[in-house]
């Protein structure tokens, strides 16, 4: 999360009338932007990794493990030395940390220092950093506390206390059944951001995921924890009026999607096309990865039938009116858009010549205005459609004191849309009056239970773009392909279940023009993998053009690892390039155990954190085979991933034997 605004936030009812002025600013901003930066160019690679943390406290006499609302107590101090360096950085060294709040009082964002570098051998730093980033949150913390790395808090607005300190669930911005307006962020984005979704919307957010049936778990499940009768807010009789669905797990609040926490990595490209070129390329990558990281099988206390957050979050911030979902004639909106504003991409981006218009092959919703705007402004029609299509939602918090700005020096309006669009992929262009330069993120990713994993995770995402720049391989599929994969992605045991649509070609005649990615001094045409040659050339005869544009459906195993007779695999395409490249034993010794443990949970030897959770909660003492993670249960859950993430147990069946 970057650098939060001050101001007086507009309620939604006052903000509305200022949506207008925000989109053309916005615009207007961008294109100030792209024609200032367009010719830009960067030398090499440059990249960052975000982790997120949940704090716990426990009661060990209630034998409870809560959240804890001090983060920013926590925070005052660990942004003393990059507060420091930023008022005198020639007389302070630049921190090896940094961090950020978020959405939730009980989260931590820590990122380096600065951003890694093009060398391989900036990978072997990534792991001592993540270690580094755990023991200095965890000594701004009581004795009770631990910064864990899990994607959701397992009985996030059960009955009882599990906030430290409690309060009841009462507010006016969230009006949740289960959660107080005290667990987010005080910041007044926030706070303001989830009122102006539930006024927007017309109603509380709705988020109903499967619940596990399990032995004994009634069916229909109808929750008794809902307080089905409280008559607080207007809103309490939408659970009653058919908000919470039978056999699901109801949830109304923002926080139980923007209090997940994720692994994600930004990029920054050498110019414009590289960055476009990434963006499209991992576009497809983005499911399997959301299936492969799967840690988010528990939600309010129960054991979902999904094991990833993705479709939580999408609901949490879903501000789409009835008449955007198409529950009623357009009258007052302007667009039918059946998406929610976190979820995957919908249009491709790059004009690189791999790109057939045939891929983009979902109708998508763009405000035509702003289009024509854009390509008036000498904008292609990729970008402008992929702008315009951001720009048909509203801004959601609008601060008074921002509303006037010098659109060739600000970014705010734009940045306003841009970034509550919450995608798996994306497009960042370079900040007004900064060294940046073009980036992408890959956003997809749930976050690792230990340091080992998810710096295996980033680590496979770097080594991988590297792969794509420097045999310029092709990823393209129809989009709407990759929205299935999305769906698929989510399901419980996606990984050893579900299979999903992949291309079967990735090596086309059209090669990037652009430079060598970084660690590179040759892009070898043939590279020597267990023996058998690979051959990764350029130059394919395209006469069946159906035939080379083919994809089908994988396994995640055949997808990372590769298939015989069939399509190469992403490892081995990541061997093949550091094949190509000068890289000591050492630095290819340590980067193989990275890439071990992901071949490893491709292949089901490994399972993924979801499955390791929920096979420790059907074998817990307690359970009761109705799939209530009670109390007890969840504390003892969160004690045994401390201990993993700590080192001190060894869990070979999530992390392989010789992680250590």
């Amino acid at each position: 999360m970057g650098l939060l605004s001050l101001g007086t936030p507009l309620k939604w009812s006052e903000a509305k009338q200022y949506a207008d002025h925000v989109r053309s600013h916005g615009i207007d901003q961008f294109l100030a932007i792209y024609n200032k930066m367009k010719d830009k160019q960067k030398d090499c690679l440059l990249w960052g990794d975000e982790v997120e943390y949940i704090v716990i406290s426990y009661d060990d006499e209630h034998k409870n493990a809560k959240i804890s609302l001090r983060v920013f107590e926590m925070l005052a101090i660990l942004q003393v030395d990059e507060q420091e360096w930023l008022k005198d950085p020639e007389n302070h060294p630049a921190p090896a940390t940094s961090w950020r709040p978020e959405y939730g009082r009980f989260m931590l964002e820590g990122t380096p220092g600065s951003p890694y570098g093009s060398t391989l051998k900036d990978l072997l730093l990534v792991e001592p950093n993540m270690k580094l980033r755990r023991k200095l949150a965890r000594q701004t913390m009581k004795s009770n506390e631990i910064p864990l790395t899990i994607v959701s808090y397992p009985r996030l607005g059960c009955q009882g206390e599990f906030l430290d300190p409690h309060y009841e669930p009462l507010g006016d911005s969230c009006r949740s059944l289960f959660v107080p307006d005290e667990i987010i962020n005080p910041h007044a984005r926030f706070p303001t951001l989830t009122a102006n979704i539930r006024r927007r919307r017309g109603s509380k957010v709705a988020i109903n995921m499967p619940i596990f049936k399990d032995t004994n778990t009634p069916s229909p499940f109808i929750d008794p924890t809902i307080p089905w009768d409280r008559d607080v807010f207007p809103e309490d009789k939408e659970a009653k009026e058919g908000a919470a669905k039978p056999d699901h797990i109801y949830m109304d609040a923002m926080a139980f999607g923007m209090g997940c926490c994720c692994l994600q990595i930004t990029f920054q490209a050498c110019n414009v096309e590289e960055a476009r070129r990434l963006y499209d390329q991992l576009a497809p990558v983005g499911p399997i990865m959301l299936a492969l990281t799967a840690a988010a099988p528990i939600y309010r206390g129960y054991l979902a039938d999904v094991d990833c957050r993705w479709d939580v979050i999408a609901s949490s911030v879903d501000d789409r009116t009835p008449e955007e979902r198409d529950l009623k004639p357009l009258e007052n909106d302007r667009f039918v858009i059946n998406k929610s504003r976190y979820d995957s991409v919908d249009s491709y981006l790059s004009t690189d010549p791999m790109f057939k218009q045939k891929y983009n092959d979902i109708d998508l919703v763009y405000d035509e205005k702003i289009y024509e705007k854009l390509r008036a402004n000498g904008i292609d029609d990729q970008l402008a459609k992929h702008v315009s299509h951001l720009f048909i939602r509203d801004p959601l918090v609008i601060f008074r004191e921002l509303l006037d700005q010098d659109d060739n020096v600000s970014s705010d309006h734009f940045e306003n849309i841009q970034s509550t669009n919450w995608q798996t992929m994306r497009f960042k262009p370079p900040p007004p009056n900064s060294s940046i330069g073009w980036r992408v993120e890959f956003r997809s990713m749930e976050i690792q239970i230990t340091d080992f994993e998810n710096t295996a995770f980033a680590i496979f995402i770097v080594l991988l773009t590297r792969a794509i720049l420097s045999f310029g391989l092709n990823f393209y599929i129809p989009i709407s392909k990759v929205d299935e994969n999305m769906k698929k992605a989510h399901k419980r045991g996606a990984v050893m279940n579900e299979k999903f649509y992949f291309r079967k070609n990735v090596f086309t005649k059209h090669q990037p023009t652009s430079r060598q990615p970084s660690p590179s001094s040759s892009t070898s045409t043939s590279s020597k993998k267990n023996g058998h040659d690979e051959v990764l050339d350029g130059d394919i005869d395209e006469e069946n053009e159906d035939e080379l544009d083919a994809y089908e459906q994988m396994s995640i195993d055949e997808i990372i690892n590769g298939k015989s007779g069939g399509f190469t695999g992403l490892i081995p395409l990541i061997n093949s390039y550091l094949n190509s490249v000068n890289v000591d034993i050492e630095t290819r010794c340590q980067l193989s155990r990275y890439l071990d443990l992901i071949k490893r949970r491709a292949n089901g030897t490994l399972m993924t954190g979801a499955t390791w959770m929920r096979q420790f909660v059907q074998n817990h003492p307690d359970y009761k085979h109705d799939s209530v993670v009670s109390q007890e249960i969840n504390y003892d859950l969160m004690k045994t991933i401390e201990k993993i993430s700590n080192g001190e147990l060894e869990v070979p069946e999530l992390l392989g034997e010789q992680h250590a």
